[in-house]
């Protein structure tokens, strides 16, 4: 099925066909026409499947007969959780509108507000903009959105993962009501979907199941090892196997500076990648990756959303991470366009849980290779497809009737459990302690007089006042 086939005009299709752009992925083909009718959208989809175009291409198509926007005001706001990824959008916004009179911009924080304010003098039809540097502009007058259009979300699960919902319902309060709203991302936890009921009006609802993505084009494979021997077999993997590029990726700031420190000393060269870092330390450090003179990126999770690095050969998760899909988004990386990647785990003990969720998710177990003098000390259990932890949450008991508690007497009522495991949300929980010496516990204790040591020593024994 060719683009124009989906309602997008020629220039738009030329300026596609000059990047290579053959035919619309599975994202594109489902989403373009319901954006093209003004619907709003909720779109799942992982890396790699061409989310940008699916959004970009039919607002472009809408806005080309639109006058020119007046200044300071925005047609299309596009907000992103990362500088990388803001700055990739901005890149692919261009190309696309290579041939069409649209005009776009980036907002991000960590370098001067100057230019950006004066890129918005004239209005725009496209922002692409970090929360934080956007609630600072709206905040001096540099722009308005009481003329917006089009609203999206993109990559929408990591922008909560961030703490971002405050910074976006203060955006979305000064937008208008009849805007087109569109949210896509990688992953629909109930915090996104949430979000996404209470800001948008009957969306549609789109999602490109990635289960098995990568399963033809991405090797994939994991070697189980000690937590501590971790880096020294990271860099026997390097050096055994001659890899010249890998993007490597931790859970912390703190771990991706130290593992670059240790390869260091083993005299292989990478760099930590993580919003602990200046703008222009990130900027550097992702060009000379994406050149090639890098050959070791470390990266967070977080701060990898936006790194649309082609021909990447391997990618490799020193930790595995706590959700399934984001393993997926991982692996997603590499692999693309239809080209060979490889997807390489290491597997300590603390990570079986993680590792037993991630193959639930893809359906299968994944490979284990054995790495002579680095067999683990802590065995790691072969997953199966179906594992349940042990330590199961017991079932919450179910509230009793206030009337049934009313008539036990006080020697037959047994005083609920608040050990672990105690449901603090259950009826009887949420009952006032009033209510409860009202109901249950002998007439004599109303009108007992306040607490004073002669009298405390006074009073009857009442295993209510234990």
């Amino acid at each position: 099925m060719p683009f124009t086939s989906l309602g997008l005009s020629e220039p738009i299709c030329r300026a596609l066909s000059d990047l290579g752009y053959s035919k619309p992925t599975s994202i594109q083909t489902r989403a373009i026409p319901v954006v093209l009718q003004g619907e709003d959208v909720i779109a799942t989809a992982q890396t790699g499947t061409g989310k940008t175009a699916s959004f970009v291409l039919p607002l472009l198509e809408a806005f080309q007969a639109k006058e020119p926007m007046r200044g300071k005001r925005v047609r299309c706001l596009i907000l992103s959780p990362t500088r990388e990824l803001a700055e990739q959008l901005h890149k692919n916004i261009q190309q696309y509108a290579r041939y069409c009179d649209q005009s776009s911009t980036v907002m991000v924080g960590g370098v001067d507000s100057g230019p950006q304010k004066e890129a918005l003098i004239k209005g725009v039809d496209f922002l692409v903009a970090t929360p934080g540097r956007l609630i600072d502009l709206l905040h001096q007058r540099a722009l308005y959105l009481d003329e917006l259009e089009a609203l999206v979300i993109d990559e929408a699960d990591k922008m909560l993962d961030m703490g971002f919902i405050d910074d976006i319902n203060r955006i979305i309060d000064r937008a208008p009501e009849d805007r087109q709203s569109l949210l896509f991302s990688a992953t629909m936890p109930p915090p996104v979907r949430q979000l996404a009921k209470s800001t948008m009006y009957r969306p549609k609802e789109i999602s490109i199941d990635a289960q098995h993505r990568g399963a033809d084009t991405v090797e994939q494979w994991l070697v189980a090892v000690d937590k501590d021997t971790k880096s020294a077999l990271l860099s026997h993997l390097i050096k055994e196997n001659d890899w010249q590029q890998g993007l490597i990726f931790i859970e912390t700031k703190h771990g991706a500076a130290k593992l670059a420190e240790q390869l260091g000393k083993r005299g292989i060269e990478a760099e930590a990648f993580h919003s602990g870092k200046s703008q222009a330390s990130r900027e550097r450090a992702l060009e000379e990756f994406k050149a090639g003179k890098l050959p070791f990126l470390i990266a967070t999770g977080i701060a990898a959303r936006g790194l649309d690095i082609e021909a990447l050969p391997r990618v490799i998760n020193y930790d595995l991470p706590f959700d399934s899909d984001e393993f997926i988004h991982r692996i997603g990386r590499t692999g693309r366009a239809g080209a060979k990647g490889e997807a390489i785990s290491l597997l300590s003990l603390d990570d079986f849980k993680n590792l037993c969720a991630i193959e639930s998710r893809l359906g299968h177990i994944i490979e284990r290779r054995e790495i002579e003098g680095f067999s683990p000390r802590k065995e790691v259990p072969i997953s199966i497809l179906n594992y349940q932890p042990k330590n199961k949450p017991k079932a919450k008991p179910k509230a009793k009737p206030k009337k049934d508690r009313a008539s036990k007497s006080g020697a037959d009522f047994k005083p609920a459990n608040k050990g672990r495991g105690s449901n603090s949300n259950s009826a009887w929980s949420k009952a006032s302690s009033t209510e409860t010496a009202d109901q249950d516990k002998p007439s004599f204790r109303k009108h007992a007089p306040k607490n004073t040591k002669s009298e405390k020593a006074k009073k009857p024994f009442n295993p209510w006042l234990k």
